[in-house]
């Protein structure tokens, strides 16, 4: 796709909230699944404290989505939480919150996946042993989807969410009708006691406490993704910040209902689910070989009349897929900001480059291998994974609402309008008690989970925003020592041009090699060979005299046989004769059209540039030797991906 049809992939309202909202909607698929998990440690004795867990989770997503509306408007160029803090906290806590995202982004990619092939196991027991492949295949699929274009993922992944969504509502209407007429579903595990790891009698008081909180960080998982909107405000057709609030909003109100609504299900159902399946009393047989189904496999199996009915499948083939397909808004959100770091020099420039099909190709490739890593590294594992999730987004939440804090007060420190200064204020107030709303679940989240995995992402972050900002002081560095500052001094000509043609027989590529440097108009030319084989020296100094060849021949001597060695220190010799110089070294070189081939020819020429570019006042200069085999200009080529682009001619435009 050509640079100016980036317009035409921009996205409507019904495009942008499957491809950035699907992480936070389909969060719903195990949120209240990781709340029960932390509970049912004192067996069946705290699950009472579900409702009022839940009701914070919403509460603060309410926060967090009213929250975030702000920033699309007031920071509608696609930054999202990093440019709100780098404009208004400064760079480095700027990069704090990139570097999280960032970790949180990898780690959004990894859960989702992980647990989507959980559901797809509920519903196919026999895929256990491939659990790690699947994941690691749908990561690679995911991949593969988004280089085609943000427009293209976003209308093959616009029916999964829509169907999720859809399948999602039908289970909980369908099981709150029931309950109305006194026909309340029950999940297989209601049958199942539960043995607690902590009596009631030591988790009373602040273990009490400390078990909620810990349900609640779980629960915050409701949360991921949440931001995304605000990260992609560009990739939304006009008016971009009213189109993408008005998505966040409905996002919001979505997952708070399919939310609220699992949870009561699974509250009503009398879902059991625990850490380990030994936990569970009255099992018909050994706990080992027991899977447990996911909360959403035993909700649809109560509400629709067992695990083998047409909705029972359509709910875990909607699940899973979403669940997949929630990685996308990572895809989305990773290479939007690394792009935005690669910019800012951040980054390496490569992550701002734009692919074939307009797509950050580049982040989106380094996001699927930093994330196959992962689920491979922990097995697919949902459970081991949850605990380095979360903590990137509640460092970014936090921040980014101080900063939106600072952004009105600055406002309204300069603005004398009533109406104006009437919306900054109330505008502030939401962004003040949303930071400090955040800045208490992201303590509670860190004291949580910490020692249960969540150092690993705070290492991975510290790690990040180090690497970060050397690259900043290397780029900073590099511009400096390139400042021009004496332009006439720096452009001026050197004194004298020696030319040597490095060769190594009497062949083609050598002749034109040496007509290339005669045209070139060195002060003084000559050839250069290394004499490795006396055979083939003498026959090289033969042919140089029977074809009378008006260009002087050097021979080095090589006793070791080396080739780079000799070379470099000539060429250094020359250069240190006169300093004031240049030398202009002539390498000919063979074009190839097959990888193989390069395993066969130029390793010497390959190993003479390395060197040679390394040393001042040398100018390396390639001359081409275009073998049959290589694709030429001349000719039409088969096209390959990327050929336009590079601007090599097809078939239908030659001529």
């Amino acid at each position: 796709m050509r640079s100016e049809e980036l317009g035409e992939t921009l996205l409507p309202k019904r495009l942008a909230l499957p491809i950035f909202a699907s992480d936070p909607l389909s969060s719903v698929a195990y949120a209240t699944q990781e709340i029960l998990l932390v509970l049912t440690v004192g067996g069946t004795a705290f699950l009472y404290l579900t409702p009022w867990v839940a009701a914070g989770v919403v509460a603060l997503m309410v926060v967090v989505v009213l929250s975030y509306r702000q920033v699309v408007h007031a920071y509608p160029s696609g930054g999202g939480s990093y440019e709100v803090v780098s404009r208004n906290l400064g760079p480095s806590s700027g990069l704090v919150v990139a570097a999280s995202l960032l970790v949180d982004y990898v780690m959004t990619v990894a859960v989702s996946v992980a647990s989507g092939v959980d559901n797809i196991i509920s519903a196919l027991p026999a895929l256990a042993d491939h659990r790690v492949a699947l994941a690691v295949g749908f990561v690679a699929l995911l991949a593969a989807m988004n280089l085609r274009g943000v427009r293209e993922s976003g209308n093959a992944f616009a029916a999964p969410t829509y169907l999720f969504i859809g399948a999602m509502l039908l289970m909980i209407v369908t099981g709150l009708v029931r309950v109305a007429f006194g026909d309340a579903p029950v999940a297989e595990s209601a049958a199942y006691g539960i043995t607690a790891e902590h009596g009631k009698d030591a988790l009373a008081g602040l273990g009490l406490l400390v078990l909620g909180l810990r349900a609640f960080a779980s629960g915050c998982t409701a949360l991921t993704g949440v931001e995304a909107i605000s990260n992609g405000v560009p990739a939304f057709q006009q008016p971009k910040s009213r189109n993408a609030a008005t998505t966040m909003g409905v996002m919001g109100l979505t997952a708070v209902v399919m939310f609220v609504g699992v949870t009561a299900l699974a509250l009503i159902a009398k879902v059991h689910y625990v850490d380990d399946a030994c936990q569970l009393t009255g099992l018909a047989g050994e706990c080992g070989g027991f899977t447990q189904q996911t909360v959403i496999a035993q909700l649809a199996a109560a509400v629709f009349g067992g695990d083998d009915s047409v909705l029972f499948y359509l709910i875990q083939a909607a699940t899973a897929l979403v669940l997949i397909l929630a990685a996308n808004t990572a895809f989305n959100g990773f290479p939007l900001l690394a792009s935005i770091l690669a910019q800012h020099r951040y980054l390496p420039r490569q992550m701002h480059t734009r692919g074939d099909r307009l797509a950050f190709s580049n982040g989106i490739i380094a996001l699927a291998v930093v994330a196959g890593g992962l689920l491979w590294l922990y097995d697919a594992d949902v459970t081991d994974l949850i605990h380095l999730y979360i903590l990137g987004v509640f460092t970014s939440f936090t921040l980014s609402q101080i900063g939106m804090v600072k952004h009105w007060n600055r406002i309204l420190r300069t603005e004398q309008a009533p109406s104006v200064r009437g919306a900054a204020q109330r505008s502030r107030v939401i962004n003040g008690f949303g930071a400090v709303v955040t800045g208490l679940v992201l303590v509670v989240v860190l004291a949580t989970k910490f020692t249960q995995g969540a150092w690993l992402a705070v290492v991975a972050a510290v790690l990040l925003w180090l690497m970060m900002r050397a690259i900043r002081r290397h780029y900073d560095a590099v511009a400096q020592e390139l400042a021009v500052e004496d332009p006439a001094a720096e452009s001026a000509r050197p004194a004298k041009v020696h030319g040597i043609v490095l060769v190594s027989k009497v062949h083609r590529p050598t002749l034109r090699a040496l007509g290339y440097a005669q045209a070139f108009g060195p002060d003084t030319l000559e050839a250069v060979s290394v004499a490795v084989e006396p055979d083939s020296t003498a026959e090289l100094v033969a042919q140089w005299a029977e074809f009378d060849l008006q260009v002087p021949l050097k021979v080095l001597d090589s006793p070791y046989r080396e080739i780079t060695k000799p070379v470099v220190g000539y060429v250094r010799s020359v250069r240190r004769g006169s300093p004031r110089d240049a030398v202009a070294v002539f390498i000919p070189e063979y074009v190839v059209g097959h990888w193989w081939e390069h395993l066969l020819h130029n390793q010497s020429a390959l190993w003479l540039k390395s060197r040679l570019l390394f040393t001042p006042g040398v100018m390396v200069i390639s001359v081409p030797w275009q073998l049959s085999s290589a694709p030429r200009a001349d000719r039409p080529a088969r096209r390959a991906p990327g050929s336009v682009r590079r601007g090599e001619p097809t078939r239908s435009k030659v001529g």
